[in-house]
């Protein structure tokens, strides 16, 4: 009997194993697919963009933050098309999540992902806020007649790092005001300011002080490290251009700003188009790995019939002061020397990448 009990379960096994192995009719095995990268470079109008910054919010973590940001951003677009995104994240979520959850969401929504660059900074204005967002959007209508105008951030630097920074904003954005009127515009064309702080003490008086003067700007304000090296107040702006250059790009350097043969101060865009880029990162630290990073965003502007050459404004994120010199070493050999692009360049606290010394995103004219 015991014998043929055992053959009896032997054989219940082999049937329920083999039908383990089998599939039902109609049953598939899911396969989840990788989220998709976003694209390097785009190509959008320069008279139809349009310039959002999302709200802090202290909910939730780096994930729902991002999702709540995009999901913001999506709403409130009007039926712009989003084609950068900016993040600027604090804390020590993981940088490349906000990458996924871009293309998750734009996958899920059925829309083209934009170009993304992500940097990890110091703090944001609201204690437990992990993520802010900047948006440039391509609008169903045109918003600029003639083009736009980008300008550097306006660098007020001090010689200690816990110095005030309240005086050296109001000497930024003197120096703002200063560079919106020589590019024949007006403060109501400011479309966004972005405030790179070395600390957000009194940042309640550091933003009226910015709002005064550019209520319909959007505005962003971070902290750019958590222990910074010298204390600094860095704006910078995009407005709508006013006047028909006559040219696609017209570079200013007006009396009154900091002159420098590496950079322009004023970058006025006439270009019918201009590429936008996400931010190529330079994975390691010595000079032949920042020429990488070149060549490879030089490749990713060439996709799209645009060149470093002919660059209007640069972003340039460093992670320390030593690399901010290898860069302005480095980067003379890509620009038009005759014509070198305005740029905010200020050493930030972390990029998605481990190994990376320092990451750059860039305008450029297509002509």
């Amino acid at each position: 009997m015991r014998r043929i009990w055992l053959l009896a379960l032997a054989g219940a096994l082999a049937v329920t194993f083999s039908s383990w192995g089998k599939k039902k009719k109609g049953e598939e095995t899911q396969v989840l697919q990788l989220p998709k990268d976003p694209p390097s470079a785009l190509t959008a109008e320069t008279r139809r963009l349009v310039f959002q910054v999302t709200p802090l919010s202290a909910k939730g973590l780096l994930s729902q933050q991002t999702r709540d940001a995009l999901k913001w951003l999506l709403h409130s677009t009007n039926g712009a098309a989003i084609v950068k995104l900016r993040a600027f994240v604090a804390g020590s979520g993981d940088l490349r999540r906000v990458r996924e959850l871009v293309s998750e969401t734009f996958t899920e929504h059925k829309l083209a992902l934009p170009v993304l660059s992500v940097v990890q900074v110091g703090a944001l204005p609201l204690e437990a806020a992990q993520v802010v967002m900047e948006s440039t959007a391509v609008a169903k209508k045109e918003m600029s007649q003639y083009g736009l105008v980008y300008i550097s951030g306006q660098g007020a630097p001090a010689g200690e790092p816990l110095d005030p920074v309240l005086p050296l904003a109001e000497q930024s954005m003197r120096w703002l005001a200063t560079a919106v009127k020589a590019a024949g515009s007006e403060p109501r064309d400011v479309a966004r300011i972005t405030c790179f702080l070395s600390s957000l003490d009194r940042y309640a008086e550091v933003r009226q002080l910015v709002q005064s003067s550019y209520s319909g700007a959007a505005l962003n304000f971070v902290q750019v490290q958590r222990a910074p090296a010298r204390a600094v107040a860095a704006c910078e702006a995009v407005a709508r251009l006013r006047w028909n250059t006559g040219a696609a790009i017209h570079m200013l350097n007006p009396e009154g700003l900091a002159q420098s043969p590496q950079l322009s101060q004023i970058a006025l865009i006439g270009a019918q188009r201009v590429v936008l880029t996400g931010s190529q990162e330079a994975f390691g630290f010595q000079d032949a790995d920042a020429r990488l990073a070149f060549e490879r965003l030089q490749k990713s502007l060439a996709q799209e019939g645009a060149s470093l050459r002919e660059v209007a404004f640069a972003s340039l994120y460093p992670l320390s002061t030593r690399i901010s010199e290898q860069v302005r070493k480095i980067r003379g050999e890509f620009y038009n020397g005759a014509r070198p692009p305005a740029e905010t360049m200020l050493p930030f606290q972390g990029l998605p990448s481990m190994d990376a010394g320092f990451a750059v995103d860039v305008v450029a004219v297509k002509e």
